[in-house]
């Protein structure tokens, strides 16, 4: 076990400095405090009932990280988390980490510091002082995912079924007519993008129609679905259809067909993935497969304050339903783009 000295000796103080900063830590600069208590989360020193006290002392604030704040799919999730956060008597404290790696660490290291009670964070990767709580302390960490669900985390999340929500959004396609259809993923790094990404190639798979499903690789954004558009629409084959793994970015699709001519859905039909408040009001309105936004964010609260409370007693996965939402951006294939039409 990590002694008192092997402490002082790593944060370059002495042994009764760190034995200031856990019986009195107001004795203590807050610079220096900080300091002490994140070299004693990384080793794991806890050596008596004063360093228990410390860590169960509560803040009744939850930290929660978002990798792009300006996308509106997290703003949803966000105003879930703040209801229910309120309701339960804890304030947020929000962080955008840009997508950035060093950004998701230097939020994770407040946990440790017992800048805040619980941590949710809402990307795919899990920074290493956040791995390291979760190795010694396993369930009981208070650690949260939402919406990047994978089991190699090994926390508690709330999440759509996404590889059967993409899968069941390649199929409204296929049953309108459409065979050549493209997919828009997000980045590949990110499991909700995989899971998506599988679930539209089992759809085509049934079908016998993998080999006619083109993939461009956006990132969210509408930029990317506007580049990623033109690449198709560039492509061999023009597709009759397009699956977008976002709203944002199926509306730069709509822009990209709009500045070559095309009409949507007449010459080539946009499928969204969120529903978003915008995806009703583009023209035309997506169709789109909608998450529950609100829900992901209220259930990974409850999810948080089990583990805070210290009522939960294992690792609990919520699968929350994906809802198939139709409205203008597709239809059935143009009586003049048969499958069998294809551009050479």
């Amino acid at each position: 076990m990590t002694t008192i000295n092997e402490v002082a000796r790593a944060a370059g103080v002495s042994s009764a400095t760190v034995s200031r900063t856990l019986a009195k830590p107001d004795a203590v600069s807050a610079k220096t405090r900080a300091h002490v208590l994140d070299v004693i989360e990384r080793l794991g020193y806890a050596p008596n009932a004063t360093a228990a006290a410390l860590r169960t002392t509560r803040t009744r604030k939850i930290l929660v990280t978002v990798p792009d704040i300006s996308n509106p799919f997290f703003s949803r999730v966000i105003q879930g988390v703040e209801e229910a956060a309120q309701e339960m008597g804890y304030t947020v404290l929000l962080g955008d980490t840009r997508n950035q790696e060093e950004r998701e660490e230097q939020y994770a290291t407040m946990l440790g510091r017992r800048e805040a009670d619980g941590f949710i964070f809402l990307g795919h990767r899990l920074p290493s002082a956040l791995s390291r709580l979760i190795a010694r302390e396993g369930h009981r960490a208070p650690i949260v995912n939402g919406c990047e669900f994978s089991p190699s985390l090994g926390v508690s999340s709330a999440h759509i079924d996404n590889a059967a929500a993409a899968r069941a959004a390649v199929d409204a396609l296929y049953d309108l007519g459409h065979q050549d259809v493209a997919v828009i993923t997000g980045p590949l790094q990110s499991p909700l993008s995989r899971d998506r990404l599988v679930g539209a190639h089992g759809a085509a798979e049934v079908r016998g129609l993998v080999a006619r499903v083109q993939v461009a690789h956006g990132d969210f954004s509408l930029e990317s679905g506007r580049r990623c558009t033109h690449e198709l629409l560039n492509g061999p084959v023009r597709p009759t259809a397009i699956f977008c793994f976002s709203d944002e970015m199926a509306i730069g699709a709509l822009s990209a067909l709009r500045s070559v001519g095309l009409q949507c859905p007449t010459d080539v039909s946009i499928f969204g993935f969120d529903d978003i408040a915008m995806a009703r009001y583009v023209d035309p309105p997506l169709t789109t497969m909608r998450q529950p936004m609100r829900q992901i964010g209220r259930q990974t609260v409850k999810l948080l304050v089990a583990i805070i409370d210290g009522t939960a007693t294992a690792i609990v996965n919520v699968t929350l339903p994906h809802q198939l939402i139709v409205r203008h951006s597709v239809g059935p294939i143009a009586a003049d783009r048969t499958p069998s039409r294809r551009r050479g």
